[in-house]
């Protein structure tokens, strides 16, 4: 499965790129575990627990026992807030990826924050511990936070603490392990099958409602370049939401790929990225004017013919998520555009 800088908006690499571990003795931050305060509900949770407590869940570092179901939730991770919060389980804090959406949280799950105000956590200096450890949290929720052991060891001293699943990446493992994971550290197991099951039948429904998908070749880049080179996604990297729908990915890009990572592709190779259907996720008009000039990217047969979606910021975070509530996103609004692009209707302007 691929890192986080293998799924990152070009705009947000040079931010991960940089990350460091913040040193924070293990000793002190224990102290913080042993708190006695007692813990209000959260006022913010819109659903009951189905499981019982104490729940025990496996992830990388071993298990981790959550006794009693937690009310003060802190997210490490970069998107486990849309999982928690279609849970009805409102987060205390969360972690800024990019964008600086309000709350950390885009607008596909805004309705479900509702008057809630969590508090914002960035990695860009290292794992902010010490301000975590200040929020008294009964729950560390991980999974896309990309721990270390060391990391994992100083969280769990200060709350029971979730890491990514064993035997994957630490970020962006599939997504209904990890959706089944946090589910299950919150005690509501049955609920996250249900949403994996809504997001696997709304994928198979649109895909018999547009059978003219079914075999058709489809790219799936960044949009802007950086550094030289298109980030293109092989088959497999975060290219479900074209699969599921009928969608072949194109053949070859593996071959500049580092494993689990995405193709660069240089100016001089961008005809290896032409297909029925290419999905650029572009960001912003400038972005889309970069895109254009580069390589002979104008001149490939997708985007002369109207073949090309070219998404919108929104939209574009929607893919990189790649949640529950944020697949469903990308099925409403790119389906429709991928029906115009088949026909050769696509725009070429941004598209939400």
């Amino acid at each position: 499965m691929p890192s986080i800088a293998a799924r990152t908006p070009t705009r947000a690499l040079r931010v991960l790129a940089g990350l460091a571990a913040l040193v924070v003795s293990t000793t002190a931050l224990a102290g913080c575990a042993t708190t006695t305060d007692a813990v209000e509900e959260n006022p913010n949770y819109t659903t009951e627990p189905t499981d019982t407590f104490p729940v025990t869940v496996e992830h990388r570092y071993g298990e981790t026992v959550v006794p009693a179901e937690p009310q003060r939730i802190v997210v490490v991770g970069v998107t486990e807030q849309d999982i928690l919060l279609e849970l009805g389980v409102t987060p205390i804090a969360t972690t800024e990826w990019y964008g600086e959406q309000p709350y950390a949280t885009w607008p596909w799950a805004t309705d479900l924050l509702g008057d809630a105000e969590p508090v914002v956590l960035s990695q860009a200096d290292g794992i902010a511990f010490e301000k975590i450890a200040s929020l008294k949290p009964d729950l560390i929720v991980g999974p896309n936070a990309g721990l270390t052991q060391e990391d994992y060891d100083k969280l769990a001293a200060i709350a029971p603490t979730i890491s990514s699943l064993p035997h994957t990446e630490a970020y962006f493992s599939d997504w209904q392990e990890q959706t089944r994971l946090v589910a299950a550290a919150v005690g509501r197991s049955e609920a996250g099958e249900e949403l994996i099951e809504g997001v696997e039948a709304a994928y198979a429904e649109a895909a018999v409602a547009h059978p003219e998908f079914a075999g058709l070749s489809a790219t799936f880049s960044q949009g802007a370049p950086w550094e030289g080179n298109l980030y293109v996604y092989p088959d497999g990297l975060n290219t479900d939401f074209l699969t599921e729908l009928g969608f072949v990915m194109t053949p070859g890009l593996e071959a500049y790929a580092k494993d689990g990572e995405q193709a660069t592709i240089s100016a001089e190779n961008t005809s290896l990225i032409d297909a029925d259907v290419i999905v650029f996720a572009t960001e912003n008009e400038d972005g889309l004017a970069q895109l254009l000039k580069f390589g002979t990217v104008s001149e490939l047969s997708a985007v002369k013919e109207g073949r090309a979606v070219y998404t919108g910021e929104v939209l574009s975070g929607a893919i990189y998520f790649l949640t529950p509530l944020s697949q469903k996103y990308v099925i409403d609004h790119l389906v429709p555009l991928l029906a115009e692009a088949v026909q050769g209707q696509s725009p070429q302007s941004l598209q939400e």
